[in-house]
Order: structure tokens, then C-alpha cells, then sequence
């Protein structure tokens, strides 16, 4: 075999390499993401009849408490599921878990552990893949209602704002002067890839139903 020969061999090898490659990580990417979204449907579909509830009856709609008692005597530890996120604008009612590292995420809605906890004043923040539990996030808008169930109580919120950020905006998560929800997720929905920017939706505690 003389030099050329061996170069084209050797340039077949390279490219027959390169190709599989290619195919490998297609079929991870694919596979992985198909996981996610099989997953975060499962998650979306689950206890979807409390949500109806939520829209269809009004007497399931919490009123406002006079007390001033202390909602949490505990925090809550990083993995703990605290609750639900029920959307009736979707018909979801999705689980919510302390913390936000990819773990806490791949069960449901993460919450921001340095934030408070749903119905106390202040920013309370909730973030979720886009491709799971948020996936019909943007069909969310202004005037729309969130509730969250949780030991203490169910928490009545109305979306008085929605934000497009970039993904480093750190306004996200300042202090707010009343009891605020912060709901936040990648965009664009349909992104490939590392998404440039975040859907926030900043609502705003309109009711809440203690639990004794």
C-alpha cells in the first residue's frame, strides 16, 4: 500500500469515526429527552382532577385570614416535597420540592430554598424545566390563577405581571413587599440547547385558607 493509499485509508477511518460519533450522541440526546418529556407529562397528568376543581367550583376558592400566626414552625430540608402547584388556566396540578438543583427538578416544580415559602410575605420562587412540568407555561398570562397547597394552607395568587429576562437577571429573586409569587422557567419554549432568556410570571396573594 503505498502513501496515498494509506492516507485514504486512513481518512475513511477518520471519517467513518466521526459519523458514528454523531450518531451516538444523536440517539443520547433523543433518547434523554424523550425521558424528560415522557417524565414531565407523567408529572403534568398527575392529580389533573384537583386542578378542574380548582376552576369549575367556586367553593374551593381559599379566602384571606386574619392571622398572624407563624405559617411554617419548620423549614422544610432540600428534597422535601412541600406541596402542590395547582394551575387552572392548565388544568395541572404539579408537585413542589425544596430546592432547585437538578434533582429536586426531575420530581416536579422546584422551590428556591432561599426564598420563603408560599404564603408568607415576601418573593416566594418556583422554577421548572420548560420541557417537563412548565412545558404550557406560556399559555399562562396576566389575570390568570395560581394555587398553591401546601401543610399550611391553599394559597390564592393572581398573575399581576409576566417577564421575558435574560437568564442572568437577578431581579427575579429580589425582595417583594407583600406575599408574591414568582413562577420562572427557560424560553424560548421551543429552544435547543442552553435557553438564552426566562418566562417569569410575578403574581400576587389574593386569598389564602389556613389549615388548623
Amino acid at each position: 500500500m503505498n502513501d496515498t493509499d494509506k492516507k485514504r485509508s486512513n481518512l475513511r477511518i477518520i471519517l467513518l469515526t466521526f459519523s458514528v460519533a454523531i450518531i451516538l450522541l444523536g440517539l443520547w440526546f433523543s433518547t434523554t429527552n424523550a425521558f424528560k418529556f415522557v417524565k414531565g407529562y407523567m408529572i403534568f397528568k398527575t392529580d389533573q382532577t384537583t386542578a378542574d376543581d380548582y376552576q369549575s367550583n367556586p367553593a374551593n376558592q381559599v379566602k384571606k385570614s386574619e392571622t398572624n400566626d407563624v405559617l411554617y414552625p419548620e423549614r422544610p430540608k432540600k428534597g422535601e416535597n412541600i406541596g402542590k402547584l395547582i394551575i387552572p388556566k392548565l388544568g395541572a396540578s404539579l408537585p413542589i420540592v425544596h430546592g432547585t438543583d437538578e434533582k429536586e427538578l426531575e420530581k416536579g416544580v422546584g422551590h428556591f430554598s432561599k426564598s420563603v415559602l408560599p404564603g408568607e410575605d415576601d418573593n416566594s420562587i418556583l422554577s421548572g424545566h420548560r420541557d417537563t412540568v412548565f412545558r404550557k407555561l406560556g399559555e399562562v398570562g396576566k389575570g390568570d390563577l395560581l394555587v398553591v397547597e401546601t401543610k399550611a394552607g391553599k394559597f390564592t395568587y393572581k398573575v399581576k405581571n409576566v417577564r421575558i429576562v435574560d437568564k442572568d437577571d437577578r431581579t427575579v429573586i429580589v425582595p417583594k413587599p407583600r406575599a408574591t409569587l414568582t413562577v420562572s422557567t427557560c424560553y424560548p419554549f421551543d429552544y435547543i440547547g442552553d435557553s438564552p432568556e426566562r418566562y417569569i410570571l410575578v403574581a400576587h396573594l389574593t386569598s389564602e385558607q389556613l389549615n388548623k
